[in-house]
């Protein structure tokens, strides 16, 4: 079973530049546009794993618009200290300084331009179980 999350964007276009300098999201598959030309939909990709995004329409109101996030998405990668200082140097709002958790990972967030919270880590140690 697979899950794979759908983000909708007012410029999709837009998140798809900021997304693939400062994550190193790739484009994936094909794009579909409006009579207008601005994508209605897409997907990128990060080493194996899909996000797809759109653009649902004027009415559409991102989190950065509502003044709140409406979600966050936690992505694993193998170098979270090189992918923090992408990131950074890419002009991502860090949200979340990085740094190891109690439950065994190392990680940080940050948000993209329309509001969506990422955060990416690693597993640095198992955590035990409590019975």
């Amino acid at each position: 079973m697979a899950i794979i999350s759908y983000l909708y964007y007012s410029n999709v276009a837009s998140a798809q530049k900021f997304l693939s300098r400062a994550f190193g999201f790739r484009k994936h598959g094909p794009t579909n546009r409006d009579a207008r030309g601005m994508i209605k939909h897409s997907a990128m990709k990060s080493g194996k794993d899909l996000v797809m995004m759109g653009c649902p329409g004027p009415e559409y109101r991102n989190p950065r618009q509502l003044g709140q996030p409406t979600q966050c998405l936690f992505v694993s990668v193998a170098d979270v200290d090189a992918h923090f200082v992408r990131a950074k140097k890419a002009g991502a709002k860090i949200i979340q300084e990085i740094g190891d958790t109690p439950f065994g990972q190392r990680r940080y967030g940050a948000e993209d331009p329309e509001g969506h919270q990422w955060f990416f880590g690693t597993q640095i140690r198992r955590s035990r179980k409590k019975a």
